[in-house]
């Protein structure tokens, strides 16, 4: 199973705070500050707070991911590794948010190597 595959499915290898973190660039940091509070409307995000190793791995998480995430904290709740392993998927209305904006989400998600429902 990949493990920067995040509950919902996106993939935190490719995730700018990520790649910034790993990758101890301040400008990337900064860059994604400014995306992030303008998209999300939230100018808490800054520079400092984009620290993150991804959703599934040890190590440290971006705050909305670590505190307010609903559906990392649902797959928690069920004891599932991600989505992906919940009979719901399709009709879930939680997680149904991100495959609107991110098709390939839900690709992730049902793959082969990601898969653990029978």
């Amino acid at each position: 199973m990949k493990p920067l595959i995040a509950c919902c499915g996106l993939d935190c290898e490719s995730c700018d705070a990520r790649i910034a973190t790993v990758g101890n660039d301040e400008e990337l940091k900064e860059k994604t500050a400014q995306k992030w509070s303008v998209m999300n409307n939230a100018p808490e995000i800054t520079a400092a707070t984009i620290h993150c190793m991804g959703c599934r791995t040890d190590g440290a998480k971006f705050a909305y991911c670590s505190d307010y995430c609903e559906i990392r904290r649902c797959v928690h709740e069920k004891g599932f590794n991600t989505c992906g392993d919940c009979e719901e998927l399709d009709k879930c209305r939680i997680v149904g948010s991100i495959f609107q904006h991110h098709p390939g989400a839900k690709e992730n998600l049902l793959s082969p190597e990601m898969n653990t429902r029978g």
